[in-house]
């Protein structure tokens, strides 16, 4: 996996560690060597911790092969310590954009933007065309003869890369009554990646030099504008404000450089004890006896390192591990995928089946209507027998048409008392039938708005345990250089290509396709599910369902039809019969034909809800075959993703012992590192208290002077006078590639 971006950073940034002993001395020690010490980078914010707010800025610079400036983005975080509802920020920044949130903002004056921060921390982006503070150029030889970076890809030869700073940050101060020019102090580390198997005999000025015998990681380090600081002559105390790199180069192609400038190594001095020749000779003592702890520190280091290298070996029997388990998931893969072939083709043919059921819906119910007008028939047929007269029976008006030739006849008191008896006892009865059928109709409502909601609950944790996930596996993926935070801050300022984005990715699906995951995934939404809020948001759901017109509607349809039908049972039981014994025989005879009509009534209606059952039914085979489909495509790209995976995991099982080298190399460096810090112990301390002899009182007004000019810059794009902050700048210059 190759970083364009972060990889360069992440050398910068463990480099620093490495070179940490030089401070202003870099250049005094010695020339070209390759165990040059050089200054860490590690800075804190000087920001006043009790402020509304604090600016936290990093200054993007995308740059040509040469340093020649392409784009500038600035990435800002605006702390908000106090918590307030809303932050005044002043920024230059155009297409401003809320990169971790959805906080909105209202302009208020020129360049001043008014966040409604709603007590949270602001994170935005935007771009600028606005003169660096430092400009950085690059020049290249082949040979001793200048070059243009196109046209030395591809060469070969002695090559000579610098790297020059040109400081633009300056302020105008008095010392000791006179004007003085007191430039910002920036320090520039610029770090490169070399393949050994293009470069060899790498030699850097003002750097240092590491190898893990496939790369040589060249870092340097610069202070522009501190010598005239100082107000101290190159011949007694050179500090450089340049990098350069020579190697002898075969097909010469070179990955992105990157270059950290900041100025938080001065903000950070206490310039309360600068004031006088004593008090900085004081300070240089406890630099001495800073040094000797330090000294003693990396000696302890070299022994952790040790330990580590003892306990790698570990490591190496965790990559076996998840090599074996990355196998088994590829096996579970392929059985997933066998599955969901099987399943695919169960639901093609339960879709044919359902689908042959349909197309006999017709028949089944022109046939029922046929044998529902014969009985009408055969009951005209009866009734005409008798002489008696009424309309012809159907299938639509035979109910209120036999009532009326009933209420005709000489039974018809006896009828009705019969009728309003039999009504009168089921409508005394309507409320316990209004209960069971919505009680039923409530219990299918219930059922459907459950599985909805289960439905949302499982999307939310499976979102939130993709986070987890995430969180976890981006300082794994970026060797620890970047958290989940700083990882989305640099995708949305453009910093993390493609490819990066997409192996990350693929690493979380991998994460949240384990069994693991899955069953925490089942276990959190079956907790969520059984919590009051879920509880209580499906039984919302279900009244409001309730409450609907339509389900308002199917109840009363369903009570009013088992009224009806209750009434027509007890007009047909032997008891109602028998209290119309006195009524004519063809009372008796329309109402027994209108009892049997209804119940056939009841089988044509039931017949129609069956057809129309079905009919959904093969709607829904048809829907489940088209999902059955997806599933098997996608059961059959997890077996591709699970065989890649475990072809990646083999990979790095391969790369171990390239691990183990590398552990072991640094080991090495942390012993030299030791070694540097003794040497500068002993020589540059006194090599800065030579150079000024005794006007240690110029030294300290100046060195105080530079603190101050550095305190005052902390802003790139602006900020506002109320509120504190740090800027550090990021130059990422474009690799050269031999394209032939």
């Amino acid at each position: 996996m190759k970083h364009k971006f972060l990889k360069p950073l992440s050398i910068c940034l463990c480099a620093a560690l490495a070179v940490s002993s030089v401070a202003i001395t870099a250049s005094a020690l010695s020339g070209k060597q390759t165990h040059e010490p050089a200054t860490t980078m590690a800075a804190t914010s000087a920001a006043d911790p009790q402020a509304e707010a604090v600016k936290d800025e990093t200054v993007y610079v995308i740059a040509g092969a040469d340093g020649s400036v392409e784009k500038i983005i600035v990435s800002d975080w605006l702390k908000n310590s106090l918590q307030s509802d809303s932050l005044s920020d002043e920024s230059e920044l155009l297409n401003v954009e809320n990169v971790k949130g959805n906080e909105s903002y209202q302009t208020d004056g020129d360049n001043v933007r008014v966040w409604d921060a709603q007590g949270n921390d602001i994170y935005y982006r935007g771009d600028i065309q606005k003169e660096l503070p430092v400009d950085m150029r690059i020049s290249y030889t082949l040979d001793g003869e200048q070059i243009s970076p196109d046209a030395l890809a591809g060469q070969s030869g002695h090559v000579v890369i610098r790297f020059d700073y040109q400081n633009n940050q300056f302020e105008t101060v008095d010392i000791d009554g006179k004007k003085e020019t007191i430039y910002v102090p920036f320090a520039m580390l610029t770090g490169i990646l070399l393949d050994t198997d293009r470069f060899a005999n790498v030699e850097v000025s003002n750097g240092k030099l590491i190898n893990d015998g496939d790369h040589t990681a060249v870092i340097g380090l610069a202070f522009p504008g501190l010598q005239s600081n100082l107000g101290v002559a190159k011949e007694t105390l050179n500090l450089p404000d340049y990098v350069e790199i020579s190697a002898d180069v075969t097909d010469f192609e070179m990955a992105n450089t990157l270059t950290v400038a900041t100025n938080s190594l001065f903000s950070q001095l206490d310039t309360a004890k600068l004031s006088s020749a004593d008090s900085l000779s004081e300070s240089l003592g406890q630099l001495t006896d800073a040094l000797t702890k330090l000294t003693d520190g990396s000696s302890t280091l070299y022994d952790g390192l040790c330990t580590l290298l003892e306990k790698s070996n570990t490591l190496v029997s965790g990559v076996d591990q998840l090599a074996t388990g990355a196998e088994s998931l590829k096996n579970g893969a392929g059985a997933i995928n066998s599955g969901a072939s099987q399943l695919q083709q169960g639901a093609a043919a339960l879709s044919s089946g359902l689908d042959t059921l349909r197309a006999n819906n017709d028949s089944l119910n022109g046939g029922a209507r046929q044998v529902f007008n014969s009985l009408l028939a055969t009951a005209n047929s009866q009734i005409a027998a008798t002489g008696l007269s009424i309309p012809a029976l159907t299938i639509d008006n035979y109910t209120d048409t036999l009532n009326s030739a009933i209420t005709s006849l000489d039974a018809n008191a006896v009828y009705q008392a019969a009728l309003a008896q039999v009504t009168a006892a089921v409508e005394a009865n309507r409320p316990t039938i209004q209960q069971k059928v919505t009680a039923a109709v409530k219990e299918q409502v219930t059922a459907q708005v459950t599985a909805a909601v289960q439905e949302q609950v499982t999307a939310q944790v499976t979102a939130a345990v993709r986070e987890a996930v995430a969180a976890q596996v981006i300082p794994v993926a970026t060797n620890g250089a970047m958290t989940k935070e700083s990882y989305d801050a640099a995708v949305a300022a453009g910093a993390i290509d493609a490819e990066t984005q997409t192996a990350i990715e693929a690493a979380i699906d991998a994460q949240m396709a384990t069994d693991e995951v899955a069953l925490r995934i089942a276990q959190n939404t079956a907790a969520q599910m059984k919590t009051d809020a879920v509880q209580q948001t499906i039984a919302a759901n279900v009244n409001a369902q309730m409450q609907t017109q339509a389900v308002k509607d199917t109840i009363a349809a369903n009570v009013e039809t088992q009224v009806q039908k209750a009434i027509s049972e007890n007009m047909a039981s032997d008891a109602v019969q028998s209290q119309l014994q006195a009524a004519s025989e063809g009372a008796k005879s329309l109402i027994a034909l209108k009892a049997s009509l209804d119940s056939y009534n009841s089988f044509y209606l039931g017949l129609r809800s069956y057809t129309a059952g079905v009919a959904d039914a093969a709607a829904g085979a048809s829907e489940l075959k088209s999902g059955a489909d997806s599933l098997q495509s996608g059961a059959a790209q997890l077996q591709q993703g699970a065989g890649s995976l475990y072809n990646g995991i083999q990979k790095v099982k391969d790369g171990t012992p390239a691990l183990l080298s590398g552990i072991t190399q640094l080991r090495d460096g942390a012993m030299t590192l030791r070694d540097g810090l003794k040497d500068f112990k002993e020589q540059g301390v006194q090599k800065l208290l030579d150079a000024f002899g005794d006007n240690l009182d110029g030294l300290a007004a100046r060195v105080s002077a530079t603190v101050d000019v550095s305190r005052h810059y902390h802003s790139f794009a602006g900020i506002s006078e109320d509120m504190n902050g740090e800027v550090k700048f990021i130059y990422r210059t474009d690799a050269i590639k031999n394209e032939d």
